[in-house]
């Protein structure tokens, strides 16, 4: 296996507090215990610029710390928050973000978090809930399918704000020139 650069490592750290923070800052949806934040968009970034390693962890942590802090660890959610990051950061590997971002690349990013969201949300969180928690399905479902739509939608209009904006902080190779 691929050692994790520092460069990940940091990022994961990074990732996975502003995935806390943003977590804690939400709105709630009339569906009880769902909520619309911002944590989704940054992991998705983050999984599509250092790779499906850091977005699951970056999930994976981020959440545990949200739970731990409010009501104890929802694994079910967790878990699913873990499988979204990894299946964004696994899509986006085709991405070169480093060498820009166009439409092309902003439409395969959304392609990715929609996939992501639409598994972690529509799939893996209400089975598990069923699974783990015993819950019931029209409850589970519905909570996965809000999340879903919320995820979606934030990530797409957020994540590719980020990713525009980043883009623009990348130099061009042979852009810059040595002075005499």
């Amino acid at each position: 296996m691929k050692k994790l650069s520092v460069k990940s490592v940091v990022a994961i750290g990074i990732g996975a507090a502003l995935f806390f923070v943003l977590g804690k800052v939400s709105i709630p949806t009339p569906v009880p215990n769902t909520y619309i934040s911002l944590q989704y968009a940054i992991q998705a970034v983050f999984a599509t610029l250092f790779g499906p390693i850091a977005g699951l962890l970056i999930g994976f942590i981020g959440h545990t710390l949200i739970d731990m802090t409010s009501y104890g660890p929802w694994w079910s959610w967790i878990i699913a928050s873990a499988c979204a990051g990894l299946i964004i950061g696994l899509i986006a590997l085709k991405l070169d973000v480093n060498e820009g971002i166009d439409k092309k690349k902003i439409v395969l990013f959304n392609v990715a978090q929609v996939i992501a969201h639409l598994l972690a949300w529509g799939v893996v969180a209400p089975v598990l809930d069923i699974l783990i928690y015993a819950e019931p399905m029209n409850k589970v479902f519905s909570q996965g399918l809000v999340a879903g739509v919320a995820n979606i939608v934030t990530t797409g209009v957020v994540g590719s704000l980020l990713l525009f904006a980043y883009a623009k902080t990348i130099v061009k190779k042979g852009s810059l020139s040595k002075e005499d």
